[in-house]
């Protein structure tokens, strides 16, 4: 493998393109350097059930985000960059932590800023024998040319296609409106199918493939109906997708007023009916009562609850 690390001299790993040397100390959106920065890892229970399965999902959660989501759930590490820094052995090392408590795979959640250092884990992972997949975790602002890197070392692609309208996108997401969002995601999620195909389920759980992910936003702002319709007319309906309830008003979407209250059971079961109307057979749903129970607080050392945590 050509070493990935130069990638971060001059950084393009994201569609933001903000060309530092990552190397030299220079900060780009995400604001991290030439280290992992993880704010926590565990089994997981919250996750897609032939993800989470009896044991949980090894998640680590990476800090930094090249995305800026008001509503973001996550935002203590995602904005504010709690963490703290692990050089590529110790992430290997983290794996087979997982591993050996007996996780299903290894989620990597937020990945994108630190894709050339986990390509690097990841391979000597495997060069080592590590058994189970790498789930990766993502918000779908990729560039094609990051996730070929990845060709070959990630078993699950994890998107979330967030939003249809580029307007919306950087209204929410702080997303640049040229070429936005929507276009990167429809690149990549294709990018996505072409390495793993459409997902495996082995024992129950997943083994290789794609499955999206969509957060139904109140009042249709996500464009949900385009995105189904978009993954039915070129992923076809045997794709696995997850619709996710979870919206909870969180963080800084005071400005909005649509985005102050949570989605509506008759919102969310519209898009249940679309999915079946459209031959989708293989989609997870949610309660919407489940929502708040999917905020963490990464200030505690187990941030989640035991509902759906470590």
């Amino acid at each position: 493998m050509t070493d990935p690390l130069r990638l971060l001299e001059r950084c393009e790993l994201c569609p933001r393109r903000c060309r530092v040397n990552r190397l030299k100390g220079e900060r780009g959106y995400c604001g991290v350097g030439d280290e992992v920065l993880i704010a926590h890892y565990g089994p997981h229970y919250g996750e897609e059930p032939p993800l989470s399965g009896t044991n949980g999902s090894g998640n680590i959660f990476f800090s930094s985000c090249n995305l800026r989501c008001l509503f973001c759930q996550n935002y203590q590490i995602s904005h504010e960059r709690i963490g703290r820094a692990f050089p590529v052995k110790e992430l290997t090392e983290i794996f087979f932590q997982l591993q050996r408590a007996g996780c299903h795979n290894i989620n990597l959640v937020s990945p994108t800023p630190y894709a050339p250092l986990i390509a690097l884990a990841v391979s000597e992972a495997k060069r080592q024998g590590i058994g189970i997949p790498f789930v990766y975790n993502t918000n779908a602002y990729e560039c094609v040319e990051t996730l070929e890197l990845l060709d070959g070392l990630v078993d699950v692609y994890l998107p979330d296609f967030k939003y249809w309208s580029p307007k919306i996108a950087a209204r929410f997401s702080d997303a640049p409106l040229v070429q936005g969002y929507p276009h990167f995601a429809r690149l990549s999620i294709t990018e996505m199918k072409r390495q793993v195909g459409d997902l495996a389920i082995q024992g129950g759980l997943a083994a290789k493939g794609l499955l999206i992910r969509h957060l139904v936003l109140p009042g249709g702002l996500a464009g949900s109906e385009n995105i189904i319709g978009w993954i039915r007319e070129n992923l076809g309906a045997g794709t696995y997708m997850s619709l996710m309830s979870q919206y909870y008003p969180l963080h800084d979407v005071h400005a909005y007023p649509l985005l102050q209250r949570r989605v509506r059971q008759d919102e969310y079961d519209r898009l249940i009916r679309l999915l079946l109307d459209k031959g989708f057979q293989n989609v997870f749903i949610q309660e919407l009562d489940s929502a708040p129970l999917f905020v963490p607080d990464f200030r505690k050392p187990e941030p989640f609850t035991p509902a759906h945590g470590s």
